[in-house]
């Protein structure tokens, strides 16, 4: 039997800007309570992203005084689209515009820089399977559960008996580009929104940054042509102005959120309908909002969440616990489950 001082996982947490990293003891106990965030350094190509990412693994094993002696596997996780195997999109991806990236093997090349098995999941897929260990503990392989996490774009993750659901390409769980009825959720002569991917009324199309700035907010501000988001330019900027107004409970930011809540219930309905999950995760920055606003956005994807009476006895629909280090702590349990043969 592994003991708690044995041996440990490292979490990795790729993003845009940073990387973020947590260390998982044998036992299933973290040893870092924070975030411990470094550059990620993405855009100057994979190279240098690599060892910026073993930079990371390096400085939290100082922090919490693990020699790298100890460390059975990594677990990473990056933005998407990506294979289930950690290789990028041929195409590319909003983290990962530069040529270079295209086609990369991300968890390959990091497996090889330092020498250790690397557990690959995206993001979206990461923060889901914190959320279920956190809503379920030592009994997280006898439920499942969907999350949706809301930032530029709509990720999330499913989760099936306490594993990952990835796919035969690995895109299973790309909740955002799951098409919704959209009949009832646009008011008269709202244009139809479009999706970064080319696809039409999405549920990304509607409750994402990129959304409220590509699709809600213009049409609007066409219904408060006083409001001041109406000058302030360019257009991405007042969306992520957006949530200060909600807070205050500005009447044109409660639009667009309500929107936003609408679209995810019927996405979660879906999922009632398709993977009948125990839990229903959201995440993303309203989580990060003040309380108040928090809890009003939840009752509203609550509200439009359409379960039947025995589903309603038995599911719950909450938030994503200590989002900003779901990433890395999804990771890390992901590597520990390998770790362990789970």
């Amino acid at each position: 039997m592994a003991h708690a001082d044995s041996w440990v996982v490292v979490g990795l947490d790729n993003g845009g800007t940073s990387n973020n990293a947590t260390v998982l003891d044998a036992s299933g106990r973290f040893l870092v309570d924070r975030m411990a965030e470094t550059p990620s350094l993405v855009r100057e190509g994979p190279e240098v992203a690599v060892e910026q990412l073993a930079h990371a693994m390096e400085n939290v094993l100082q922090l919490t005084g693990i020699t790298r002696s100890q460390v059975r596997a990594v677990g990473l996780d990056t933005p998407g689209p990506a294979s289930a195997d950690g290789v990028i999109s041929t195409k590319g991806a909003t983290n990962f515009s530069e040529p270079a990236w295209h086609g990369f093997d991300f968890r390959g090349a990091l497996e090889a820089h330092l020498d250790l098995p690397v557990v690959y999941n995206n993001d979206g897929n990461a923060a889901a399977l914190y959320a279920h260990h956190v809503r379920f503990g030592a009994r997280e392989w006898e439920y499942s559960s969907i999350s949706a996490i809301v930032g530029t774009g709509l990720g999330g993750g499913i989760i099936e008996e306490g594993r990952v659901v990835k796919g035969a390409a690995g895109m299973a769980g790309e909740l955002g580009h799951v098409h919704i009825p959209l009949h009832g959720l646009l008011e008269e002569g709202q244009p139809l929104p479009e999706c970064n991917c080319g696809f039409t009324g999405d549920a990304e199309s509607v409750a994402s940054l990129t959304g409220i700035e590509k699709n809600l907010l213009p049409y609007w501000l066409t219904r408060f042509p006083d409001h001041e988001l109406a000058s302030v330019e360019p257009i991405g900027k007042a969306a992520k102005l957006l949530r200060g107004y909600g807070e205050t409970g500005d009447p044109l930011a409660l639009k667009v959120f309500e929107q936003q809540a609408m679209a995810i219930g019927r996405l979660f309905t879906i999922a009632a309908n398709f993977t009948d999950p125990s839990a229903y995760f959201l995440g993303g920055g309203v989580v990060e909002a003040a309380p108040h606003f928090r809890e009003w956005f939840l009752e509203k994807v609550r509200e439009h969440t359409l379960l039947r009476e025995e589903q309603r006895r038995v599911a719950t629909v909450s938030l994503v616990d200590d989002l900003d280090m779901a990433g890395a702590r999804g990771a890390a349990l992901a590597a520990l489950a390998e770790s362990v043969g789970r």
